[in-house]
């Protein structure tokens, strides 16, 4: 049989009312001990004590005038008004203050990296932790910084966070068509070492256009696995022999290093690839994505999307001059990544060529 507790008082935890607090102004003014109008009341006490304490004021019962001189004889008593106003004022002074309130610093330095530098908020307090820019409990969590811009404590917008309101649902479900291009060894066939990202050396390439026009320049992209770090490059057109040309530009400029930073290079089917396998035979491995599987470049498609920030589809890239270009390939590969610890992809990139020279 289930038994009832009679002794549980529903008035626990909670504060006084006004109404309670006339009752105790009554019953004190008909001499009620503190005891009985807390039996009367079905409060603790402690809790009309204090009450009474607090709500205790002076006030002048008689005033006499002997010889020039005031004389006041005084008295105190519980007011009901003067105990609800001391609560109230108490009311808006409690509780621990808001962490936004408490760290002005923090909030300046992460609106001027989200807006100026184009940081995300998982970036902004990734790198604060990491650099111990600021004490720990002044540093918020990402979804706390979220909420703050959604609710405007921040100067940054939803608006300002391009990646934000151009995210899509992730479609989980990816299709493979097979086409009769071979350029070179599919994917399927690279070592499984590359799939873990624990190695370096291993590069995806791509290009990424502007306008839909033929002759319009385009950009040819290479980003390593491990790192994250990005080179971009501008060609004159999306062709095979523009992208030959700036490939073998660039393994001169490395010179012997080149076989060390590429082990590995893995390319979709675009017919301006068709001839980086016959190109690089003997000197770094090409496997290619199988066709209408970008997913399979993740790293790639990512990265795009931080260019896309800077280049718009549609914009003439025959406007954007290589220092732009230049300084879009600094950024990113100096924002810090959380997938990398948050370290940059350059202090990543240039981790692995010290542990390789050492």
């Amino acid at each position: 049989m289930t038994q009832v507790n009679d002794n549980i008082n529903p008035n626990k935890g909670k504060h006084l009312t006004y109404e309670e607090r006339i009752k105790i102004e009554a019953y004190k003014e008909l001499g009620y001990s503190n005891r009985k109008i807390a039996r009367i009341l079905n409060r603790a006490p402690q809790t009309i004590n204090n009450a009474i304490n607090q709500g205790t004021v002076r006030t002048i019962k008689q005033r006499q005038v002997h010889n020039n001189k005031v004389y006041e004889y005084d008295q105190y008593s519980y007011s009901a008004d003067a105990d609800y106003q001391i609560y109230l004022r108490n009311r808006q002074h409690s509780g621990r203050r808001p962490k936004w309130l408490q760290c002005d610093s923090f909030t300046t330095w992460a609106d001027e990296k989200m807006l100026d530098d184009g940081w995300s908020p998982d970036m902004v307090v990734g790198r604060a932790v990491k650099d111990e820019l600021f004490p720990a409990d002044l540093i918020p969590s990402t979804s706390t910084l979220y909420h703050w811009i959604d609710r405007g404590i921040m100067k940054t917008k939803n608006i300002d966070l391009l990646e934000k309101v151009s995210r899509k649902p992730r479609n989980d479900s990816p299709k493979h068509r097979e086409h009769r291009r071979v350029f070179g060894p599919s994917i399927k066939e690279r070592p499984e070492k590359v799939d873990t990202r624990e190695h370096f050396g291993h590069w995806e390439i791509d290009t990424l256009i502007g306008s839909q026009a033929k002759e319009d320049p385009v950009l040819l992209t290479l980003v390593e696995r491990k790192t994250r770090f990005e080179i971009i490059i501008k060609i004159n057109q999306k062709a095979e022999g523009h992208v030959n040309q700036a490939i073998e530009q660039l393994y001169e400029r490395l010179g012997n290093q080149a076989t060390t930073l590429f082990k590995t290079i893995t390319s979709d089917n675009g017919s301006e690839f068709a001839g980086i396998y016959e190109l690089l035979t003997d000197i770094t491995d090409v496997y290619f994505a199988r066709p209408y599987a970008s997913y399979e470049r993740g790293t790639k498609e990512n990265q795009h999307k931080l260019i896309r920030r800077f280049i718009p589809k549609g914009k003439c890239l025959a406007d954007i001059s290589a220092n732009t270009i230049n300084r879009i390939q600094q950024w990113i590969n100096n924002i810090p990544r959380k997938i990398l610890g948050y370290r940059t992809a350059k202090e990543a990139f240039l981790d692995e060529l010290r542990a390789y020279a050492s």
